[in-house]
């Protein structure tokens, strides 16, 4: 086991309950690619990992990052035959967990035939040596999108090879620092599952360039204050749900959080209001992206830039070009709505693992892509949002996008989450549905006075014909809405 920090010094990686300095952290990563090349494994093979956001969990990452493996992140929330569909579909040969999840994922490990490490892992690490391994090459990542329709898909980006040489996360660490802000110092807080992309990537990067990464198994609203104040937290990646339940904390202001130098967030559309509650709260450290697994950071904007276009996800991060295309692939005009695509050199190109036909789909030539969403850019190139093309609504012949409706909803001072969607109707061929969570309003009530409100600011076609409050929208920890799972509660 490696040792605890000492009274006064500083940790590379913490969880809160073991943390490491970067000496302890550099020979438990070299313990484990000695162990995994024990183990049989080598360049392009596949580890999954099922654990928590835990210090041992960024060691076996590390390891297969730095001896040529494809690390496939898998939700510890899923069904054991979930997590086999995973693990086989990615052709892993090992799956490493911790204790909390060893049942369910011994069982996904033995429907996909392949072995499973968890509790017994330092009995593996012990007889090996911590030091510095030979053909050391790059690893990649396997990660799996949470899926619109039928089973997720595992991406396969080009902005990481297998196999590489080391120069090649030198120059994504310096691209990172340049472009996204990624420090070489400070405090770094995981807030999120490490699983997800933007989580993966938004402390992974730092740790790598020199900064401080402190995390914690799960954080609520309270806890994310906490820790930002107790540890001096200078960086952290949120989403706009978090925002919403921080602001929403009755003593919020007791909480010193002026050690904060850049919060980003993305991972789903932020209300106006909530955004520029935050500004006024934390102040212009905010920066918001436009990124999916599937090509990453596409556009950026910076808290300033924001308050003078409200509502833009920014302008495209170089080399990434942004084009908005009409039905018929033509360039739309600055102010008009149409298909957002991305361009970018082929080789920096994405593709589905084992679905052709889905990659197909997502590009409209190679090199470009889209992330499914409908946009518009303005005359200096700025990236609004309008929805995603598969969630228009066609009501009586007319098209209702959801993001439109769900943003005045969330305007709403009641409503902490919104959700909308078409489902089936007779007459008009789908209607518009919303579904809400709100505070202060008693059932019976919800859609009186969110019909009165959303009359106000939307044509008479696009409001809602019925409205459903729920506990609880289906939402990744990201926060990115499962509108497969949402669709099915009323199919």
């Amino acid at each position: 086991m490696a040792q605890l920090i000492k009274p006064g010094e500083q940790a590379a990686i913490a969880d809160g309950v073991r943390a490491l300095d970067r000496g302890a952290l550099d020979a438990r990563v070299n313990r484990w690619i000695h162990a995994l090349r024990e183990l049989g494994l080598s360049t392009g093979d596949a580890v999954a990992i099922v654990a928590a956001n835990r210090v041992e969990t960024y060691e076996v990452l590390l390891a297969c990052l730095h001896t040529g493996l494809t690390v496939v992140p898998v939700n510890w929330h899923l069904t054991a035959e979930e997590m086999a569909y995973q693990m086989e579909d990615s052709a892993s040969r090992l799956v490493v967990t911790d204790d909390a999840r060893w049942g369910t994922v011994q069982a996904a490990a033995s429907a996909a035939r392949l072995l499973c490490f968890g509790p017994q892992t330092e009995a593996l690490l012990a007889g090996q040596p911590d030091t510095e391994p030979e053909d050391q090459v790059c690893g990649s990542t396997l990660l799996y999108t949470s899926g619109t329709t039928g089973r997720p898909n595992g991406v396969v980006n080009g902005l990481f090879a297998t196999g590489a040489p080391f120069r090649r996360v030198g120059a994504l660490s310096a691209y990172a620092g340049t472009a996204l802000g990624v420090p070489e110092d400070g405090t770094t807080l995981l807030a999120g599952p490490w699983y997800h992309s933007a989580q993966l990537f938004f402390s992974l990067l730092p740790l790598l360039r020199g900064a401080r990464l402190v995390m914690r198994p799960q954080l609520d609203a309270a806890e994310i204050l906490k820790t930002i104040e107790a540890e001096a937290v200078t960086e952290t990646h949120l989403v706009p749900t978090q925002f919403v339940r921080l602001l929403r904390l009755p003593d919020r202001g007791r909480f010193d959080c002026s050690s904060l130098r850049r919060v980003w967030h993305g991972g789903g559309p932020c209300a106006e209001d909530v955004k520029r509650r935050m500004i006024d709260w934390w102040g212009p450290c905010l920066w918001e992206y436009y990124a999916a697994t599937e090509g990453g950071v596409a556009t950026f904007i910076s808290s300033s830039e924001w308050l003078e276009r409200p509502g833009s996800v920014g302008r495209a991060l170089a080399p990434t070009v942004v084009e908005v295309v009409d039905d018929d692939g033509r360039p739309c005009p600055p102010g008009v709505s149409g298909r957002v695509f991305l361009r970018r050199r082929p080789e920096r190109d994405f593709h589905y693992h084992n679905a052709p036909e889905k990659t197909a789909a997502a590009h409209l030539e190679p090199g470009v892509f889209t992330y499914g969403e409908l946009g518009r850019l303005d005359d200096d190139g700025y990236l609004f949002l309008t929805g995603r093309h598969q969630d228009v609504i066609v009501s009586g012949g007319v098209n209702v996008y959801p993001a439109e409706v769900e943003a005045v909803l969330l305007d709403h001072s009641s409503v902490r989450d919104a959700a909308v969607l078409g489902v089936p109707d007779d007459e008009f061929g789908e209607r518009v549905l919303a579904v809400v969570e709100a505070d202060g309003l008693a059932a019976e009530e919800v859609a009186t006075t969110l019909d009165r409100y959303c009359r106000t600011r939307l044509a008479g076609f696009k409001v809602p014909r019925a409205y459903l409050m729920v506990a609880q929208l289906p939402r990744e920890a990201t926060g990115k809405l499962r509108k497969q799972v949402l669709r099915e509660w009323f199919t």
